[in-house]
């Protein structure tokens, strides 16, 4: 099997998320992968629920992640967030990167269900790669304006190389 290597960015992303072992997380838009493989590394009693839309990105995390899934550590779905019942009694994190939902259109439901089933005190991560920095304030305003409409907390950070923002948002 071929190693695969994790970009910059989303080590970064996942650092910041600062996984416990028993972390129950929640990765939206899942994609090739390489965030849930560095998230599912930093778990022992924890679990990740892993979604995506396209057959695509669940068949990749799959091959990808496919210790992960045989320990019971990770499980992937084709899903859409707004039809999502999430499988765990309670999250400790949801993680998503380069996921537009937040910030290009309205996603009251899809907060509502995150505040939901966050644990008190447990974080939304919203990250983008900043690959248009004039598309960056927009994103930061609406998506930290998502959040607070939803009850969270939020918080901005950024990494100049490779350009990321993120919004936090704690319940």
């Amino acid at each position: 099997m071929v190693l695969q290597t994790i970009p910059a960015r989303i080590r970064w992303s996942v650092d910041l998320m600062d996984v416990q072992p028993d972390d129950h997380v929640l990765e939206i838009g899942c994609g090739p992968g390489a965030g849930a493989e560095l998230i599912c590394s930093r778990l022992e009693t924890g679990k990740l629920f892993a979604i995506d839309r396209s057959e695509s990105g669940v068949d990749r995390t799959k091959r990808r992640c496919q210790r992960f899934v045989d320990a019971g550590r990770l499980t992937v779905r084709q899903i859409d967030l707004a039809t999502l019942r999430v499988p765990v009694k309670r999250l400790t994190k949801v993680y998503a990167f380069n996921v537009n939902l937040f910030w290009v259109r309205d996603c009251a439901d899809e907060i509502a269900l995150l505040h939901e089933r966050l644990m008190p005190g447990g974080k939304v991560f919203l990250f983008y790669e900043a690959t248009r920095p004039e598309d960056v304030p927009q994103m930061i305003e609406r998506t930290s304006a998502a959040l607070a409409q939803g009850g969270f907390r939020t918080q901005v950070v950024q990494r100049k190389v490779p350009a990321c923002v993120g919004v936090i948002g704690t319940r």
